[in-house]
């Protein structure tokens, strides 16, 4: 066993277990000891025919010290046998440029527009292929909440926490959230190989979304556009006050009503090579499906490409041997049980 590594050094600390459980033994077999003295007059308990019972309580608790030593062992994951591994990754680059403005509280769809992106986008991570994804929420200024990454649980945990508070300034800045996107997230030396999922219901306040996916579209960067919420009558925005009553956002004492603007979406993905423009309006959208379709069918780069060192975990024999242990110990007392009787 040259060579012997532990994962998870630290579970060793669970040894201490043993202790208590010899200090257990010793205590009861003092007490068996005590008991037997109370019953039996001293001069005679030499007599009495008990160390055959006393060495087979010993044995049993030998099986289960080491049964626990060898769990705690295998809890630490050793490993022996180090081997050379080539690791190659291939993947795209996914934004996903989430509108978390006002207007995506609207409930065309259940239970609103924000709510519903955010469930589409979890199914989509869940289909994730290797690819790097990275999030930015966008209302009236953008924030990248995370960059490009392979960690799809830190991802995840981050779009949990996005709400319409993630953005402190109102309004919707679709062209200035793209081009902070090309500017801090993207970089310019693949000129393709990038995607960037844009969910929002459309409407914009002048900041040149078309021009701004014409900049993506110069760089090789593809967008996919998924349009949220009714496009003919719109719907009001639900807002709930400090006591807890719901009402709807009003502007100079007027409820606002907002609507889908398909039209500057299905602009803007014109502008980029291979644009998508998804019109789920008030129905209902399978983001993983559109992934598997749009871009995991896509070409990939490589992401990244190394040569690892690693260890054969050899856990599962002393996982084994431990439970062989734990069995002969059962099967011991057992006997010893039917013994008594």
């Amino acid at each position: 066993m040259t060579g012997l590594h532990l994962n998870n050094i630290e579970q060793l600390h669970f040894l201490w277990i043993v202790l208590p459980l010899i200090a257990v033994y010793i205590y009861g077999r003092l007490r068996r000891k005590k008991a037997l003295e109370d019953f039996i007059e001293s001069g005679l308990l030499h007599k009495v025919p008990v160390s055959a019972t006393a060495s087979f309580r010993h044995k049993k608790m030998i099986l289960l010290v080491i049964a626990v030593i060898l769990l705690v062992f295998a809890m630490t994951r050793p490993a022996w046998n180090l081997r050379s591994e080539h690791v190659e990754r291939k993947g795209r680059d996914v934004v996903f440029l989430l509108d978390v403005s006002k207007s995506m509280l609207a409930e065309d769809l259940v239970p609103n527009r924000l709510e519903r992106a955010k469930l589409a986008i979890m199914d989509c991570v869940d289909r994730l292929q290797g690819d790097r994804v990275a999030l930015v929420a966008f209302a009236g200024t953008a924030a990248v909440k995370c960059p490009l990454t392979l960690d799809y649980g830190f991802f995840r945990l981050i779009l949990t926490t996005i709400s319409t508070e993630s953005i402190e300034r109102g309004g919707t800045m679709i062209g200035d959230a793209l081009r902070k996107v090309l500017r801090e997230v993207l970089d310019d030396q693949e000129k393709e190989f990038r995607d960037i999922i844009l969910i929002t219901d459309g409407e914009d306040q002048e900041s040149f979304p078309v021009e701004a996916a014409k900049q993506a579209g110069e760089k090789g960067v593809r967008i996919i556009a998924i349009g949220l919420g009714d496009e003919t009558e719109g719907k009001r925005i639900p807002i709930t006050t400090e006591d807890g009553e719901k009402k709807f956002l009003t502007y100079q004492g007027r409820e606002i009503w907002t609507k889908l603007d398909a039209d500057t979406l299905r602009k803007m993905v014109q502008e980029t090579p291979g644009g998508k423009y998804l019109n789920v309006a008030t129905g209902t959208i399978d983001l993983g499906k559109v992934y598997l379709d749009l871009v995991a069918s896509a070409a990939k780069k490589d992401l990244e490409s190394e040569t690892i060192q690693r260890y054969e975990e050899k856990f599962q024999i002393f996982l084994g041997i431990a439970f062989i242990l734990l069995c002969v110990e059962m099967v011991m007392r057992a006997a010893g049980q039917r013994a008594k009787t």
